[in-house]
């Protein structure tokens, strides 16, 4: 792992890696998100970022409002010592988002060329080696690229990158772009799915990134295919087309069926590909429209030669859970062979070792933060990040004298789901049905691992319709999975259930009512002192737990 160079854009310099801006020898302080605005921004120069990209970008899968990232970019001019009003470093652009156009110079002082493609910016200082910080991928990265000379060799491949929430599916394909953009014949092209209320627009990813496409430098050829091969695209993208032509476009479009769309995108790509190769990424397919999934079945099938790479990412837990086709069409190309697979998996203890070596060069920190951060993140990009980030700025990880420390002993670290953490994990319950987000409360009142008579006996409920729900949520890999069967004292057996991330259960546990926690923790310990009787011995430290919970919840 090479080491970030740094961005000038006199008089100022930011240092990526140690998360610093200078002013000559002079540190500027800035908020950790202040700054990573600042480095999105500065890192994409003269290109309008959009708030929507900006905020996925800062704070990727957690909800936040505009006035959040307005403060920041508040905070950065100040830091600058920016006008809004005449722009040197940060221009807006109302109502849609910003721009940086400082300009940006080598080591030299002299200004770089920047590239970019498909409206996903390749700076050549990032194109000389993968991102920083994204550790234990190198597999996924090998197959990435075989997949990649492949589709240089005119055969077609369609890749899903697929993981829970916060597993680094976004960090591994803007990283993959990243070095595709080291070859420049390549054309990269970037669209996202976006989670809607009713049915979404057809074609939206595809739609953005060939919007994106047609507005680069030289992309001209493009805009001539669609004019002579795909009118009907070219209706949908008025802001490309003079008045004259959308006229046109309009008369040819009326009654455009919806295999028509298909084959004439189809017969586009393919005829752009014979000279260009294209790798076409869409994030998010667990939110697409219907008709994005069908191009995607569409193109994976024809067996006309063609230098297309298209990555696609989802997450298999939000499809099923809206009833949505995607992981059957998944499947189907995967019987047939037309598509792989590339699942992220947690990472592990060495790779939490990775990512802090690589953070804090100057160190050394402990030897045992990376177990501790690994021990409480469970190995979830995202989470390991975010614990970091909040040792950080509590000022627990401090620079002195140009090296890193830790300011406190190991035993003294207390690392709760963090702020932009609670919040993402709240949205993923509020997803769920009224059922299940009592069943699942329940559970974590029951225990990191449960079974499902105890939740049954702590609402009172069905437990056949309590073991139905667990197992939907656990097919689905949302917030739990299984573990097992437990043996009663009388004979039976109960399915048991573990929570995928000590996080989820904080968060459902502490959102309940204090009352409603301690009518259940007293449910569930009858319940267990009824069942084992004269063995409850067996159980006695789940007794104890629910009995302290029961009266740190009187008044």
């Amino acid at each position: 792992m090479t080491q970030q160079p740094q961005i000038l854009f006199p008089p100022f310099r930011l240092d990526p890696i140690n998360e610093r801006l200078m002013r000559d020898q002079e540190v500027i302080p800035l908020r950790p998100k202040s700054f990573a605005v600042l480095q999105y921004l500065a890192e994409r120069p003269n290109r309008l970022v959009r708030k929507e990209e900006l905020i996925e970008a800062v704070w990727p899968e957690t909800y936040v409002t505009d006035t959040l990232l307005k403060g920041c970019v508040t905070e950065v001019r100040k830091a600058l010592g920016d006008d809004p009003a005449a722009p040197r470093f940060i221009e807006t652009a109302h109502r849609r988002g910003y721009r940086f156009v400082a300009q940006i110079a080598d080591e030299c002082g002299a200004q770089r060329q920047i590239k970019t493609s498909g409206g996903f910016v390749a700076p050549l200082r990032l194109r000389l080696s993968p991102a920083p910080g994204l550790v234990g991928r190198e597999a996924g990265f090998a197959q990435l690229q075989r997949s990649l000379e492949r589709a240089m060799e005119g055969e077609r491949q369609v890749v899903f990158i697929t993981g829970e929430v916060g597993i680094g599916k976004t960090a591994m394909v803007e990283s993959f772009l990243l070095r595709a953009a080291r070859d420049p014949e390549i054309w990269l092209a970037h669209g996202q799915c976006l989670e809607q209320y009713g049915e979404g627009e057809a074609y939206l990813p595809l739609l953005e990134a060939v919007s994106r496409l047609c507005r680069e430098p030289g992309r001209e050829r493009l805009l001539e295919l669609l004019r002579r091969r795909a009118p009907s695209w070219l209706f949908q993208m008025p802001w490309l087309a003079s008045a004259a032509e959308m006229e046109e476009f309009e008369r040819d479009a009326m009654g455009a069926t919806r295999e028509r769309m298909l084959r004439e995108m189809a017969e586009t790509i393919e005829a752009l590909t014979d000279k260009t190769p294209l790798v076409l990424a869409l994030e998010d397919l667990h939110w697409s429209d219907y008709s994005t999934l069908d191009l995607i079945s569409y193109l994976a099938r024809r067996s006309e030669q063609a230098r297309l790479l298209i990555v696609g990412t989802y997450r298999p837990e939000e499809a099923p859970s809206q009833e949505h086709p995607l992981k059957g069409v998944k499947q189907e190309l995967q019987a047939k062979r037309l598509c792989g697979e590339l699942p992220l998996e947690r990472l592990s203890e060495e790779s939490v070792g990775e990512y802090l070596s690589a953070r804090f060069q100057r160190g050394p920190l402990p030897a045992g933060l990376a177990q501790l951060i690994h021990r409480r993140s469970e190995g979830n990009p995202l989470f390991m990040v975010s614990a970091v980030d909040h040792l950080q700025a509590e000022g627990l990880i401090t620079e002195s004298a140009g090296r890193w420390q830790l300011r406190v002993e190991l035993a003294e670290i207390e690392l709760d789901a963090p702020e932009s953490v609670r919040q993402m994990i709240e949205k993923q319950i509020d997803r769920l049905s009224h059922d299940q987000r009592r069943a699942i409360e329940a559970a974590s009142v029951a225990g990191a691992e449960f079974s499902v008579a105890a939740v049954a006996a702590g609402l009172d409920e069905d437990l056949m319709r309590i073991e139905e729900m667990c197992e939907e949520l656990a097919r689905r890999r949302q917030f739990i999975e299984a573990a097992g069967v437990g043996e009663l004292p009388d004979g039976g057996v109960t399915s048991r259930y573990r929570f995928a991330h000590a996080f989820y259960r904080n968060v459902l546990y502490h959102r309940m009512a204090t009352a409603q926690r301690a009518r259940l923790h007293r449910r569930i310990a009858e319940r267990g002192e009824a069942v084992y009787g004269e063995r409850a011995g067996e159980i006695a430290a789940e007794l104890a737990m629910h009995t302290v919970s029961i009266r740190a919840a009187r008044p």
